[in-house]
């Protein structure tokens, strides 16, 4: 199976920007369609984006739309997530994750493999 960690999380204001990396290992990613989870404290996961096997195809959730960039390197086998104009509500455990479906999807239990987290928070 394929194991995922995340990196690039942080403290930072509001307005600021910072970009997360997910490294894959025993699997290429190009075998997936991956996406990127979060949760606040007290929150259930959400979903924030996902992207096709190829690139060539990406879905955001609607808070996070034209703020947020989903991307992957299949040959540095590396999935990426731009945070641009952050505010104190994305404050998360953001997760990276792994998918066997072709099609985006949105759940968590759409995912088979999820990394361990980093923690993004930005103040106010």
């Amino acid at each position: 199976q394929v194991q995922l960690v995340e990196s690039g999380g942080g403290l930072v204001q509001a307005g600021d920007s910072l970009r997360l990396s997910c490294a894959a290992s025993g699997r290429t990613i190009s075998s997936y369609t991956m996406g990127w989870f979060r949760q606040a404290p007290g929150k259930e996961r959400e979903f924030v984006a996902t992207i096709s096997w190829s690139g060539g195809r990406t879905y955001y959730q609607d808070s996070v739309k034209g703020r947020f960039t989903i991307s992957r390197d299949n040959a540095k086998n590396t999935e990426y997530l731009q945070m641009n104009s952050l505010k104190p509500e994305d404050t998360a455990v953001y997760y990276c994750a792994a998918s066997h479906s072709t099609y985006s999807p949105r759940q968590p239990y759409d995912y088979a493999y999820w990394g361990q987290g980093t923690q993004v928070t930005v103040s106010s």
